[in-house]
């Protein structure tokens, strides 16, 4: 027979994991988790930021190590955050994380890279020690709050929502993946269209080109055509002078012409009677 007790125990046992659950869950809220809202909140005091992935397994590995070192962030002075690059693309194209687990150091909102050791005494040392000050701090062309870095983040951010799109389509409304290509293709051609009208427009309010005139036909002027006349007076009056001579020999000729044929009708008549008395 089972004893009377057991189930009085086992509801004190339940209770107390009910009751020690919300302290094992303060403990853990010791590391702050930092996304899109208030990443701004950086640039400000002193902070250890790690950028990771669930699925990465040196960050898995890391987690024991940055925990224990978040318990000693108020000792510190030092606020321990992290980030779910997963969850926040704008972030790790504002950071340019290419490696995971990637750890950040930002003081006054200067940002180094820690490429120390990855355990809690060699992070305890770094911030005690100040060893962030041997490390040369990001440029302000590269830093997270740059214009660069902006645009970056827009842009990671653009493509983790192209990326759902595609499962959206493939997943959900069950089009093939050249259907989805398609959707995309035609997509980017008209807001393309769209981009290159509104620039035009915006460079036609900016800078409005000058409509030129027709400019009228230079007529000549009364100088000029005087000048460009007298030439054309002295070829006509040449011509009329050629013409004058030839008209003129012309009728010389005609009248030499009828001048010899009474002579030679003369002649002809007076030679007939004595050729008419030869052949005779």
């Amino acid at each position: 027979m089972a004893p009377s007790g057991s189930p009085a125990v086992l509801l004190a046992v339940l209770v107390l994991l009910l009751w020690g659950a919300p302290w094992t869950h303060g403990r853990r809220s010791n590391v702050r988790v930092i996304t899109d809202e208030n990443w701004r909140e950086l640039l400000e005091g002193d902070w250890m930021i790690e950028f990771y992935a669930p699925w990465c397994p040196a960050c898995q590995n890391l987690q024991p190590e940055w925990e224990s070192f978040a318990e000693w962030g108020e000792d510190l002075e030092v606020n321990v955050a992290k980030v779910d690059v997963t969850e926040q693309p704008g972030l790790s194209g504002r950071f340019i994380i290419t490696a995971l687990p990637t750890i950040y150091h930002c003081k006054d909102g200067e940002f180094r890279r820690y490429q120390g050791p990855r355990t809690k005494k060699d992070f305890i040392n770094f911030i005690s020690d100040k060893e962030w000050k041997s490390i040369e701090p990001v440029s302000s062309w590269f830093g997270p709050g740059s214009v660069l870095m902006s645009s970056m983040s827009a842009l990671f951010q653009l493509s983790m929502w192209i990326r759902a799109c595609h499962n959206y389509f493939i997943e959900d409304l069950g089009l093939p993946v050249w259907g989805s290509y398609t959707v995309f293709a035609l997509a980017t051609l008209f807001s393309g269209l769209l981009l290159g009208l509104c620039m035009i427009f915006v460079a036609d309010c900016l800078c409005p080109s000058k409509r030129r005139r027709p400019q009228p036909y230079p007529y000549p002027s009364k100088k000029l055509l005087s000048e460009s006349a007298q030439p054309l007076k002295k070829v006509e009056e040449e011509q009329e002078a050629d013409e004058e001579d030839v008209s003129e020999e012309e009728t010389e000729r005609k009248e030499g012409t009828n001048k010899d044929f009474p002579q030679n009708a003369i002649r002809q008549r007076s030679l007939g009677p004595s050729l008419a008395t030869d052949k005779s």
